[in-house]
């Protein structure tokens, strides 16, 4: 007698996966190898660094889909559940913010200067502990946007075992149910939206900032932000032009996707280049020492000057010019090595920000191999996080074209 219970069909690992995976533990023993080693304050660098980039790259990903929700945003379609899939990266990321507690003594300068009475505020318990609230109430909030998307956009198939049966528990798919959730999911991605710019602004004043901690910038929370955002859409390109050129009209992407999202990526270029003209015009006319002595020794002295200018280039000038162009924002394998670049030039963004206070005197950049594969790792970590997630939610994107807003 045939049974008519259906049998779970569990995601299969594809030799890719494998590959990642050696990634992330190859990038793991470089860290170790560099903790261990006579200067573990470079291996730290290169954590630090790491952690920003992706974690920004995950975070900015999420508020695209939730600023799509808020607006009603037509166009967005598939694109939104994909980004929601970067949200598989925040409990990665959130261990490894606790990790980088084990290497406070490297990466804060500041534990051995005088503060002049700033140890209110720069000191490691309390800047670890509102920290971590702040990434715990970004998450969890994150999470409870994402939990609504996909019992909005939980298809019919009968098969949901495991961890999406625990998603779907008690969904009933009806007009009702479906414009409760989305009153939930409105509230949940304002709510999003506001804990973004109060995080993201207090883990750029923290985690970068401080590390010189005679010198601020009232716009340094926006630029940071911005930033998140502009990295974030970069990295959705990417996901979507592969997701476009493996599984082709079937993924539901369209040329007019790529263009759409391209003005929008081609609008936080210019917005992250305002930022970083204003920051750098009210400390010029300002001419505060504390203030001016930070610009110069990444603008002016070497061997900063050069990365400073091939980040502006890389970020700015580049994606600028050939973004103008109409034609090149619908082409996928165009726009995925154009978001690669501006990704890198973040990494090295970062290195100019964070580099020059954690090692003063430097006459290069010092870079070496253990930087390379632990930013190797922390890559396989996010591939590994968001594959984890499309795996499991294999109709996802397709069912978002149908359930986006309006």
């Amino acid at each position: 007698m045939a049974s008519n219970e259906t049998k779970t069909v569990e995601p299969k690992k594809s030799p890719m996966s494998w590959i990642f995976f050696i990634l992330v533990l190859i990038g793991a023993a470089a860290f170790i190898y560099g903790i261990v080693s006579p200067h573990p304050e470079k291996a730290w660098q290169a954590y630090l660094i790491n952690f920003l980039l992706w974690s920004a790259i995950a975070q900015g990903a999420v508020l695209f889909s939730a600023v799509m929700h808020m607006t009603k945003a037509r166009w967005s379609g598939p694109l939104s559940a994909l980004a929601e899939s970067f949200a598989a990266f925040f409990p990665l990321s959130f261990v490894l913010f606790l990790i980088l507690f084990l290497g406070r003594t490297h990466i804060f300068p500041w534990l051995h200067e005088d503060l002049h009475g700033k140890e209110v505020w720069l000191n490691i318990p309390f800047l670890f502990t509102r920290d971590c609230i702040g990434l715990l109430v970004l998450y969890a909030i994150g999470f409870a946007y994402l939990y609504n998307a996909l019992q909005l956009r939980a298809d019919e198939n009968p098969n949901k075992g495991g961890f999406r049966q625990m998603i779907y528990k008690g969904w009933v798919s009806n007009k009702r149910s479906a414009e409760k959730v989305k009153k939930k999911m409105t509230i949940w991605a304002g709510l999003y939206i506001l804990a973004f710019t109060l995080i993201l602004s207090l883990i750029g004043y923290d985690l970068v900032m401080s590390m010189d901690p005679h010198w601020i910038s009232t716009l340094f929370g926006g630029y940071t932000f911005v930033k998140a955002f502009y990295v974030g859409l970069g990295a959705l390109i990417i996901l979507a032009a592969i997701t476009r050129i493996k599984k082709g009209v079937s993924s539901g992407l369209e040329p007019s996707h790529f263009h759409d999202i391209g003005k929008l990526f081609f609008a936080f270029c210019l917005l992250w280049a305002d930022f970083f003209y204003v920051q750098l015009t009210v400390i010029w006319y300002g001419n505060i020492p504390e203030e001016t002595y930070y610009v110069i020794e990444r603008t002016v002295t070497v061997p900063w000057s050069k990365l400073a200018w091939a980040v502006f280039i890389v970020c700015f000038i580049i994606p600028f010019v050939i973004l103008i162009n109409k034609k090149i924002k619908s082409k996928p394998v165009f726009m995925v090595i154009l978001c690669s670049v501006i990704i890198i030039g973040f990494w090295f963004e970062h290195l100019l920000l964070l580099a020059p206070a954690l090692s003063h005197g430097a006459h290069s950049l010092s870079l070496n191999v253990s930087d390379v594969l632990i930013t190797v790792g922390f890559f396989g970590l996010m591939v590994i996080a968001v594959s984890f997630f499309l795996k499991r939610f294999p109709g996802f994107s397709r069912t978002a074209e149908a359930d986006s807003p309006g």
